[in-house]
C-alpha cells in the first residue's frame, strides 16, 4: 500500500479546487476527485441548467409578444444542437482544470473514490494513503432518490443526467416542488415539452414567503400543468420505451388514497440533494454530523468531532452548509483559504443575507426573511411589509406586466430590512438592491430615499417596494 504524506489534502474538485493559491506551491498538496473535475455547478448545476434557461425563454418569446401586438413563433427547437453548444463549451472548462491541476509538480490528483482513515488521511480506492497536516472536505452532494419501484429505469433521470439526453421529449413528469424541480419544469414546458410537475405540499417553493409561493403556484400552473398533494409511487417501462408513472393522490382532508396513472417519455426526479458525507465515510471516523447527514462545523469551518473542532480539519459546500448554493460555497472556499494560510488569524463564515434565485417562469428570488419568519422573531406589531406590483410601476405597466411582484419585509421600529421575496422578470436583478442595503445596514427609509433611482426603469420595482414600507425617517436627508 502506497502512504502519501502532504501540507494540504482536499476531498473534491469544486469550491474545493481554489484552496490551491501560490501560498501551496513550495508544499506538497494532494487533491482528489472521483467524479467529473470541477464540481456540481459547471458541470451539471448553476451553468449548463442556465445555459438552457436562456434558449427556453427564447423560444417563449410569441407569448409575451402576443401581449405587446407582436405576432411571433417559435419554428423549432434544436435540443441536440443546443445540448452539443453548451457541452462543447462546459466540458472543455473541467478537463483543461483537471489537466492543469494535474500537471502541477506540487500537485498530486487522485481520481477515485476515498474514505476517511482518520482525523486527517483517507484512503482511495487501490489502497493509497494520504496522511496530511491539513484537510478539507469539500465532496459535495447527490440527488435524492425515492425507494419506488422502477426508479432505476433508463429514462428516470435527475439533474445529474437529464441535460445529456438525445432528443427533447414531448412528455416529462417532473417530480419535486424545490429548486431544481422548478427549474426544469421551466425548461422544459418552455421548449415544447408537456410538463406535468407533481408536488407532496399544497404549493411549490414552500421555502419562499407564502405569499409569493401560492402566487408562484398559481403562475407555474398557467405553463405547466401542477398537481399538488401528490407522490411517486411507482414506476415502470413500456414496451415502446416510455415510462408509466402511478402517482398517489393524498388528499388534505382524507386519509384515502387515490392512484393515478400517467406516461411519459421521461421522468425527472428532483427532490433535492443529500450531502456526500457518507460516501466519505464521515460518521464512521468520528466526525459530527446534522440530522440531515451534513458535517457539523463551528463559524470558522473546523470540522466538529464531539462538539469540538478538530485541529487541521476544514468542510465547505454542500457536505456542510444548510444553503446548497455556490455562491456560499465560494464564500466559505475563501474563508478556509484564509484559515489555513492564517491559523493564527481565523475570520468567521457570514450567514447574514444570503440571497438566492430559481430560474424558473415567472423568476424567482428571496433574501432573509419571510413575513412569517419575522414575526415569529420579533412580533406581528413589529413587522411591516410591502408588496409591490411589476405592473404599477412605470417599466412594468409598459411591458404589460401582469404577475411580477415583490416583496419586503421590514422591522417598523428602526427600519431594518428583514427580508425580499420577488416573483417576476429579473427577478435575480432586482433584488440585489435589497441584499447590498442588509449587508452594510443601510435602513430601508435612508436607502430609498438616499439615492437616485431611473426613471422609467424596472428597478423603480425594487425603490417602491422600500418606499412603501412603514418605517421611522433615516438619519440622512431624502433627495
Amino acid at each position: 500500500m502506497t502512504t502519501l504524506t502532504a501540507d494540504l489534502a482536499i476531498i473534491g474538485s469544486g469550491s474545493g479546487n481554489t484552496l490551491i493559491t501560490p501560498h501551496w506551491e513550495d508544499k506538497r498538496v494532494v487533491l482528489a476527485e472521483q467524479g467529473t473535475f470541477g464540481g456540481t455547478c459547471l458541470n451539471v448545476g448553476c451553468i449548463p441548467t442556465k445555459m438552457f434557461v436562456r434558449p427556453s425563454e427564447a423560444a417563449r418569446g410569441p407569448e409575451e409578444a402576443a401581449r405587446l401586438n407582436v405576432t411571433q413563433r417559435t419554428e423549432a427547437v434544436d435540443w441536440v444542437g443546443m445540448r452539443d453548444r453548451i457541452f462543447s463549451r462546459i466540458d472543455p472548462i473541467s478537463d483543461a482544470g483537471r489537466r492543469y491541476r494535474d500537471e502541477l509538480e506540487n500537485v498530486e490528483l487522485i481520481e477515485q473514490r476515498v474514505r476517511l482513515a482518520g482525523a486527517r488521511s483517507f484512503v482511495a480506492e487501490d489502497g493509497t494513503r494520504v496522511e496530511a497536516e491539513r484537510l478539507v472536505i469539500a465532496a459535495g452532494s447527490r440527488p435524492v432518490l425515492p425507494d419506488v419501484p422502477g426508479i432505476h429505469l433508463p429514462h428516470v433521470h435527475t439533474s445529474d443526467t437529464v441535460m445529456r439526453i438525445d432528443s427533447l421529449p414531448r412528455r416529462v413528469l417532473v417530480v419535486g416542488g424545490g429548486f431544481i424541480a422548478c427549474e426544469f419544469a421551466g425548461i422544459f414546458s418552455g421548449l415544447g415539452a408537456e410538463v406535468v410537475q407533481i408536488n407532496r405540499g399544497p404549493r411549490l417553493m414552500r421555502g419562499l414567503d407564502e405569499e409569493i409561493s401560492r402566487a408562484y403556484t398559481e403562475e407555474a400552473g398557467k405553463n405547466w400543468t401542477v398537481r399538488c398533494g401528490r407522490v411517486l409511487s411507482s414506476l415502470a417501462e413500456t414496451d415502446d420505451g416510455a415510462v408509466t408513472a402511478e402517482i398517489l393522490v393524498r388528499g388534505a382532508q382524507s386519509e384515502e388514497e387515490v392512484r393515478e396513472p400517467g406516461e411519459f417519455d421521461i421522468v425527472l426526479v428532483a427532490l433535492g440533494r443529500r450531502p456526500n458525507s457518507d460516501l466519505v465515510g464521515a460518521a464512521e471516523a468520528g466526525l459530527d454530523l446534522h440530522g440531515d447527514g451534513r458535517i457539523a462545523v463551528d463559524a470558522f469551518q473546523r470540522v466538529l468531532s464531539g462538539g469540538r473542532p478538530v485541529d487541521g480539519l476544514f468542510a465547505l459546500g454542500d457536505i456542510c452548509s444548510e444553503l446548497q448554493l455556490k455562491h456560499v460555497a465560494n464564500h466559505e472556499a475563501r474563508v478556509v483559504a484564509h484559515n489555513l494560510e492564517h491559523p493564527d488569524d481565523l475570520r468567521e463564515s457570514r450567514r447574514d443575507a444570503v440571497p438566492s434565485a430559481v430560474f424558473t417562469h415567472p423568476e424567482l428570488a428571496s433574501v432573509g426573511l419571510t413575513e412569517t419568519q419575522a414575526v415569529e422573531r420579533i412580533g406581528a406589531e413589529n413587522v411591516t411589509c410591502k408588496v409591490q406590483r411589476y405592473g404599477d410601476t412605470a417599466y412594468g405597466w409598459a411591458m404589460e406586466d401582469r404577475s411580477g411582484l415583490f416583496k419586503t419585509v421590514a422591522d417598523r421600529r428602526d427600519g431594518r430590512i428583514l427580508g425580499a421575496c420577488v416573483m417576476g422578470y429579473q427577478a435575480s436583478n432586482l433584488i440585489q438592491p435589497v441584499v447590498t442595503a442588509m449587508s452594510f445596514g443601510i435602513d430601508a427609509h435612508t436607502f430609498a430615499r438616499g439615492q437616485y433611482w431611473i426613471h422609467p426603469a424596472l428597478m423603480e420595482v425594487t425603490e417602491n417596494a422600500l418606499l412603501g414600507l412603514d418605517v421611522p425617517a433615516g438619519e440622512r436627508p431624502p433627495l
